[in-house]
């Protein structure tokens, strides 16, 4: 997981999250929509719409957007039927890909996902072969030049499980319902939180060590991340910071 959290942390400071902000929230409407239609839109008897919500948040997704996604899911206003599918995969060198998808029209979505793979080097497989290797994880990224003791006091006090040095990041593990409560305690306490997820991480990791290599993994992930029906796609690489740096820019 070291290197995919690397990863996001360079695509921050490149600002690509912000150049993508309007496909994430069509991707966190569709959850909102999922999670409503399948618990309800009570966030206080719905876990899973209560999480998306927070997540929602996170990203700075206006209330008006939540409550219009969340009313489609519930069938107050007009929306889409969607199917929550997991596709698995290897992306080139042998590093394993768990992509979660929701939508409309699975026999889509499906070629185009496979399209990605052949194209790319990649190849699909077949359910379970990957999935296993990953769990659910809370994990929280903070920046800034803060002390590991200062952070630690912070996180653990919020009920994080371990805080480590990510090279050049703080990154703070956790359960996974925990995530969005650690995050407020710490931006409460005046740290810079860079992210806040429950990603599902494998503890096998795949070492990664030439830049062309570390290149085309990273350009079937952007390839994948890019499909409007991709909500989350999870991989184990292990990549060196210089290698990554260098494969990203």
């Amino acid at each position: 997981m070291s290197g995919h959290s690397k990863w996001a942390t360079i695509k921050h400071k490149k600002g690509a999250v912000d150049k993508a902000r309007g496909k994430l929230f069509n991707k966190i409407a569709r959850q909102l929509e999922v999670a409503a239609r399948e618990g309800g839109g009570d966030v206080t008897t719905n876990a899973t719409l209560r999480t998306v919500v927070q997540k929602a948040k996170a990203a700075q997704m206006t209330n008006d957007a939540i409550d219009r996604a969340v009313k489609r899911g519930t069938g107050e206003n007009d929306g889409g039927t969607y199917e929550a599918i997991t596709y698995e995969g290897y992306a080139p060198g042998g590093v394993a890909l768990l992509i979660d998808v929701l939508t409309d029209n699975r026999n889509r979505t499906g070629s185009e996902i496979r399209n990605i793979f052949t194209k790319m080097g990649g190849s699909m497989a077949e359910p379970g072969a990957v999935g296993w290797q990953f769990k659910r994880q809370g994990i929280v990224l903070v920046g800034g030049h803060v002390s590991e003791d200062d952070v630690m006091l912070t996180a653990l006090d919020a009920g994080a499980d371990d805080v480590a040095d990510d090279g050049g990041t703080w990154r703070i593990t956790c359960d996974p319902s925990r995530t969005f409560e650690i995050k407020a305690a710490l931006e409460a306490a005046g740290f810079e939180v860079i992210s806040a997820d429950s990603p599902m991480v494998s503890e096998t990791l795949v070492p990664v060590t030439e830049i062309e290599d570390a290149k085309k993994v990273l350009r079937i992930l952007e390839a994948i991340e890019d499909n409007d029906d991709v909500q989350d796609v999870y991989s184990n690489f292990d990549i060196d910071d210089d290698v990554l740096e260098a494969a990203a820019g």
